[in-house]
């Protein structure tokens, strides 16, 4: 969340801030109005209770002298009935303003381009060069099918739509990428591994930004208090909720792999075939912890890494700079990888890399002390998809597909197939 100070003391910049991400200026008007309503009532039955215990000292007073007390404690007792009322004031302007931090998004980093949607957005490199063909290229579900590798049918006779089964070499090739994937960020680029629950509580995604806002994209179990994590994301940056860390270890990196379990509200009608939207997939996560001044240092490294694994591949991408309109809920600046898929003749998304600066810190109570002594600091945290799998896979199958229907396995990833280097019709 943002820092109350801050919106106390600069409300006009919060509003310009917010407004790159479509937050109309009444809504800091809220915040601000909220927090002056729970800070007098605070104020107010402060000054009451001193009051309170002024007249009770004076009432003993003239009890010992003999004195007439009847008015002092009935005014005593109208004091207590009016901090009853003010109590409940206080909470209820508390609990507002609780929510009201907890539903706005964060301030976008001024490095970010301003625009209302993707179109607006800012390529800031390509790599590779797309494939040519010397035929159509066929779309990864037909091909998947056709070599009997992927089966759409089956899955929806289980789960229904939005869900797959891998057969055979697509199985292995998807445990493949897996495997090369987390090697790479473990070996090459000094992350450590984690493999964290994939049920979390409502706490968890409060901490990351998930919830209150979008709980309809989330899966809940039914009968508890857990959630399918929609992203490694929730659980790893939760791992150190509520502590204070030490300094010399920063920035501290961890990726892991998990399914992810998405509901995709909002997304009726959109990429209804193939692996590009599903409510189930798998992917490997990048999570940082960092010092404040080294965090935008540390986005760059971080998206970096998740970049290799596309080099590695030898898969064309390019990054993109989301405009203030187009970034998430939590996010400060996120930079974009696109896949070139040859069917669509576009580029797609296989990555998102995100500086959260300290707004999940804060809402996660996640700080570090100083080395150099002082009060306790925030952390900036960081994250990205190092990659989301079963899109690497459609990249894959989509750019390596021979003129056969057959694919080519890219080598990183033959050692991790028994040296397999075709897929074929099975």
């Amino acid at each position: 969340m943002l820092d109350l100070n801050r919106i106390r003391n600069q409300p006009e910049e919060v509003a310009r801030g917010l407004a790159r991400k479509g937050v109309p200026a009444e809504a800091v008007e809220r915040l601000v109005a909220s927090d002056a309503a729970w800070r007098k009532a605070i104020a107010e039955s402060d000054r009451l209770k001193a009051l309170r215990n002024d007249l009770s000292r004076k009432i003993g007073a003239r009890k010992k002298a003999g004195e007439e007390t009847e008015a002092a404690q009935a005014e005593v007792r109208e004091i207590g009935e009016r901090l009853k009322q003010l109590e409940q004031e206080a909470l209820e302007s508390e609990q507002l303003l609780r929510r009201l931090m907890l539903e706005t998004p964060n301030i976008p980093s001024p490095s970010v381009p301003d625009g209302p949607d993707e179109s607006c957005n800012r390529v800031e490199k390509v790599w590779g060069v797309p494939p040519s063909f010397s035929f159509e290229p066929k779309a990864h579900d037909e091909l998947g099918v056709a070599l009997g590798i992927l089966d759409f049918e089956r899955a929806a006779k289980m789960s229904g739509a939005r869900f797959v089964v891998y057969v055979g070499a697509g199985a292995a090739l998807e445990r493949a990428l897996i495997s090369f994937m987390l090697d790479l960020h473990t070996t090459a680029h000094g992350y450590t591994e984690v493999l964290p629950p994939y049920l979390v509580k409502a706490h968890a995604l409060e901490g990351t930004g998930n919830l209150p806002k979008f709980e309809a994209d989330l899966f809940k179990v039914d009968g508890g208090a857990f959630y399918l994590i929609p992203t490694a994301e929730v659980p790893v940056t939760n791992l150190h909720r509520d502590e204070i860390l030490e300094e010399k270890p920063l920035p501290i990196s961890y990726c892991a792999f998990t399914p992810c379990f998405r509901s995709e509200a909002g997304s009726y009608g959109k990429d209804t075939k193939g692996m590009i939207r599903q409510h189930q997939f798998h992917k490997v996560e990048l999570v940082k912890y960092s010092k404040p001044e080294d965090s935008y240092q540390e986005l760059e490294k971080l998206t970096s890494d998740a970049e290799s694994v596309l080099e590695a591949l030898g898969l064309c991408y390019r990054r993109v700079t989301l405009c203030a309109g187009d970034m998430s809920f939590s996010s400060a600046k996120t930079y974009d990888l696109e896949v070139w898929l040859p069917s669509q003749k576009r580029f797609r998304e296989i990555s998102s890399c995100s500086n959260f600066e300290d707004f999940q810190a804060r809402r996660a109570n996640i700080r570090y002390r100083p080395e150099g002594g002082g009060k306790p600091r925030f952390v900036h945290t960081l994250n990205g998809s190092g990659l989301a799998v079963g899109r690497t896979v459609v990249a894959i199958l989509e750019n390596y597909q021979q003129a056969d229907g057959s694919i080519v396995i890219p080598e990183p990833l033959r050692p991790y197939m028994r040296g397999q280097a075709l897929i074929t019709a099975r």
